[in-house]
């Protein structure tokens, strides 16, 4: 069944008209035209289509609009701009993460959470929030890295 949706995407409120149990990811996507989040695995398993709602990381794939309601959603595109990054997405770039850059969205927005919440993570910290994300060309090393160097930034 359709309905009308009032959609807060970065700071814009957005109406699409779609079914109620339709994945936010296939909204934001497909509705909004917005390239990320990707989609992964379509199980909440791999993090490509990591989003915020109301700050807190949430798979977009599995997360249908009917329980958005309200709360705001913020994607990768929403943490900073080209003028204005985000200190992660800089740590990104300074640590030569990309290699593919499929799976970035789910880890930075993961982190982004992290370091919101918790100024001066440790290691296992770090470990702790980006676990059961994947990235299939190994940048494993290069995301924790990066992850440092934005908390270090972030003071």
């Amino acid at each position: 069944m359709t309905k009308q949706f009032l959609l807060n995407v970065n700071g814009q409120v957005h109406s699409i008209e779609a079914d109620e149990k339709m994945p936010l990811l296939y909204a934001l996507r497909g509705e909004l035209k917005l390239n990320n989040p990707h989609f992964g695995c379509g199980l909440a398993q791999c993090g490509a289509c990591t989003v915020h709602l109301d700050g807190k990381p949430t798979r977009s794939c599995v997360t249908p609009l009917a329980e958005v309601g309200d709360r705001k959603v913020v994607t990768l595109a929403g943490l900073g701009t080209p003028e204005h990054p985000h200190p992660l997405q800089t740590a990104y770039v300074q640590e030569q993460v990309p290699q593919c850059a499929y799976c970035i969205n789910g880890w930075i927005m993961t982190a982004a959470a992290l370091l919101r919440d918790r100024k001066k993570p440790t290691d296992a910290d770090i470990r702790t929030a980006l676990h059961g994300l994947k990235c299939r060309c190994g940048t494993h090393m290069a995301i924790l890295r990066a992850v440092k160097r934005a908390a270090a930034m972030m003071g």
